[in-house]
């Protein structure tokens, strides 16, 4: 099936997803209420990310609770649907081509209204671990490549990136990350996909021996133009002791528009999104300092274009909004009582894109 064939079966089911949605927004009954950020596989880096900030949320009493998922569609669609989840991990390319694809179809255009922009993250690398007879990308014409699952982001990027560059596998497998690891060390197929920030834990293994294996280059001008140029520093994986050139996506974090007039789940999930956005930006410092590697990579200023930021993530950014916070016995800070820089920076894009 052709990848605009799976996403129209995937937003084909919308309709029924939409009913559920509205069942679920009902006001709540008295429980504690429940908060999640989908991420992604167990050896990734969107669950690192999203562990980073569920200790952050920790050090005020606040519970986030990280969930794995499939990756980047599947997170999309729990920010619209699924219940109690105010934050998915989502791959850039992922919203261009789900924004670009709404103009011409219903279905796509009511999956993602309501959905907003919280934070940008990181560059995301796309990674293909192939045979070491492979040498180049046009290498994998007629060859066994995985290319992810189906709701998953590295599925998108890696359908895009075959297609634009005109390379024609003899069979695209849909398999996660760790089974691509498995059927390639099985000789089960040649090359897989795998987009994640490096360092990704899934390439640390001493398993991949680097006399048979090895991570493609991708420098074709088609896709630098695409996305963003990039480059894996030597001795970032144990099997891979020269500096790799490929390309990279950036990877933000995406919430809902909540109606805090609407009812009380409405209210109290706009209020877990100002909660976390004001410890993303107060502690921004010390994420990058204990963190993932990659929130040193972090801009909060570079905006993906054409989506709205979420009014709640803007009410949490406001210079008047504080928490009362224990000691944060995990990174060792107390929540800076006065307006980060992080906070800064990120509140006077917003301004600039909706006006303040």
């Amino acid at each position: 099936m052709t990848l605009i064939g799976i996403l129209k079966r995937t937003f084909g089911a919308l309709s029924g997803l939409l009913l559920l949605f509205a069942a679920q927004a009902a006001p709540l009954q008295a429980q504690e209420f429940e908060k999640n950020i989908m991420t992604g596989g167990p050896s990734g880096t969107y669950i690192q990310i999203g562990r980073n900030l569920s200790e952050v949320a920790r050090s005020c009493d606040l519970t986030l609770n990280v969930v794995e998922s499939a990756g980047s569609l599947e997170n999309f669609l729990a920010v619209r649907n699924r219940r109690n989840t105010q934050f998915g991990i989502v791959q850039s390319d992922v919203l261009e081509y789900l924004r670009t694809f709404a103009s011409d179809d219903p279905d796509v255009a009511r999956a993602i209204l309501g959905v907003r922009m919280a934070f940008p993250l990181y560059n995301e690398e796309v990674h293909i671990l192939a045979r070491k007879d492979i040498t180049d990308l046009k290498g994998l014409a007629g060859k066994r490549v995985a290319i992810g699952t189906e709701n998953s982001g590295t599925y998108l990027t890696a359908s895009l990136v075959l297609d634009l560059a005109q390379i024609n596998p003899a069979e695209r497998v849909t398999i996660n990350a760790n089974d691509s690891l498995e059927a390639l060390l099985a000789g089960q197929i040649d090359a897989f996909f795998y987009v994640a920030g490096a360092p990704a834990s899934l390439f640390q293994s001493d398993r991949i021996d680097p006399a048979e294996y090895h991570l493609l280059g991708i420098d074709e001008p088609t896709l630098q133009a695409v996305y963003v140029p990039a480059q894996i520093e030597a001795g970032t994986y144990p099997f891979q002791q020269e500096a790799v050139d490929l390309v990279a996506v950036k990877a933000v974090l995406m919430t809902y528009e909540y109606q805090t007039a609407r009812n009380n789940y409405h209210r109290t999930s706009c209020k877990a999104v100002s909660d976390i956005a004001y410890l993303l930006t107060s502690r921004f410092s010390r994420l990058q300092e204990s963190g993932h590697p990659k929130w040193k990579q972090v801009d909060l200023a570079d905006l993906p274009p054409g989506w709205d930021i979420s009014a709640c993530v803007n009410t949490g950014l406001a210079p008047d909004y504080s928490l009362t916070c224990r000691s944060d016995d995990t990174l060792g800070v107390e929540v800076d009582s006065l307006e980060s820089e992080a906070n800064a920076a990120y509140r006077a894009q917003i301004c600039k894109v909706m006006g303040c």
